[in-house]
């Protein structure tokens, strides 16, 4: 649901629950207190691409590190860019591209899509980590390990991360940030809202009305978790 549309229903559903609880309700001057808080929890349920790269809106940083690890194994080649050899910047670009996301071909270009991570400790999964000076490009793979095409006589490898903050050019987000995962479960309240559903059920409402009690009852639990 859209977030304008969700927040012009809160009072309305709130009211409902409210006449069934026999409860009065005073009329709305304007977006009520519970509308309110709920947007930002709206806002965080929706799927971000901000400072993401050109045509990474269906990608995510998992699947980077998944297709990157197809790559395993496939030895390393300065200029190479498929698997029969392929060096560090052309893996990026490769996997990237498979995924929809336009990558340069160089690391010297490479380090300015996307957006910025601060630090090595905000990194997460399909991150890029470029060294200084452009001479290297890594990507994150979570849990402290990367995955990278090293050099001449390697191959493509998933390992512990070895670069530190201080060994670190830039670190880029090519995909969507990962949402954080609800605090709480609707299920609670949904099932203490199923009383009142079988009473409007039973006065005869329309499916569109449970349909918004059971819509109430999640709205509170994310508002509940947000507190």
């Amino acid at each position: 649901m859209p977030i304008i549309e969700a927040l012009g229903r809160i009072d309305e559903i709130t009211r409902t629950v409210a006449a069934l609880e026999g409860r009065e309700v005073t009329a709305p001057t304007g977006r009520s207190d519970s509308a309110a808080a709920f947007a930002p929890v709206l806002a965080a349920q929706q799927p971000s691409t901000v400072g993401a790269a050109p045509g990474a809106g269906a990608a995510t940083g998992r699947a980077i590190v998944d297709e990157a690890k197809t790559y395993l194994g496939v030895p390393y080649v300065l200029g190479g860019n498929d698997r029969s050899g392929i060096d560090c910047s052309g893996l990026v670009q490769q996997v990237l591209g498979t995924l929809g996301i336009e990558a340069p071909r160089r690391v010297s270009q490479q380090q300015h899509i996307g957006t910025e991570v601060g630090s090595l400790a905000e990194a997460q999964p399909g991150d890029l980590i470029v060294t200084h000076n452009a001479d290297h490009v890594v990507i994150y793979a979570g849990d402290g390990m990367i995955v990278h095409a090293p050099y001449e006589g390697r191959t493509v490898s998933y390992q512990p991360n070895y670069l530190t903050d201080a060994d670190i050019q830039t670190i880029r987000r090519v995909a969507p940030a990962e949402p954080a995962p609800a605090a709480a479960s609707a299920a609670p309240i949904a099932a203490s809202a199923m009383p009142a559903a079988t009473s409007l059920a039973g006065a005869g409402i329309d499916r569109q009305a449970l349909t918004d009690l059971l819509l109430a009852a999640q709205l509170q639990a994310l508002l509940r978790s947000a507190s």
